[in-house]
């Protein structure tokens, strides 16, 4: 196999990555969209809001597998599966948290807003809505880190091949 050939495969392999982490991230984020609108009584969120919750999905998806390919976690194998789950569950939760606190200080002084403004911006939300978001991150994360160590711990496709494939196909010890 040629050197660009593998070079191709594995771009071919990232992007889709991408595109999947960003998907499940973009109905994650849009059901608690149209959760709130629901809960609040409006009209439910416009394209302008849902374009907010894509770019979000996007630039987390990013965020996300940087740190899947910076091996976030590696070092800590020791112990469970559950135990590393967990333990990388929250290691890459608080890298996501930095990343977004670095975009929006970037985002800030793109557009002209000094230090003191973006971190203003940050103080006008309270304390329970910013721990609210954290909370949604999180539980947004868990099934994502679940599936990816499930799926490594059991191998390449096995995990996917045991959830699509019809019974007869999956060997006789499967339910």
């Amino acid at each position: 196999m040629s050197d660009s050939h593998q070079r191709r495969e594995k771009l071919h392999h990232e992007l889709r990555e991408y595109a999947w982490v960003s998907a499940y991230l973009f109905v994650c984020f849009s059901a608690v969209l149209f959760y709130g609108a629901a809960v609040s009584g409006g009209p439910g969120p416009g394209m302008d809001v849902l374009g907010l919750a894509a770019g979000k999905a996007l630039i987390l998806g990013k965020f996300t597998l940087i740190g899947e390919a910076a091996g976030i976690g590696t070092r800590l194998r020791s112990g469970t599966l559950a135990g590393y789950m967990v333990r990388k569950l929250v290691l890459l939760f608080l890298l996501l948290v930095l990343l977004t606190v670095a975009e929006e200080v970037i985002l800030g002084w793109i557009h002209g807003h000094s230090w003191a403004d973006t971190l203003g911006d940050f103080r006008q939300r309270s304390v329970t809505e910013m721990l609210a978001s954290c909370l949604l991150l999180l539980l947004v994360l868990a099934p994502y880190v679940l599936w990816t160590e499930i799926s490594r711990a059991l191998g390449p496709g096995v995990l996917h091949r045991l959830l699509v494939s019809p019974p007869e196909q999956r060997g006789s010890n499967d339910a």
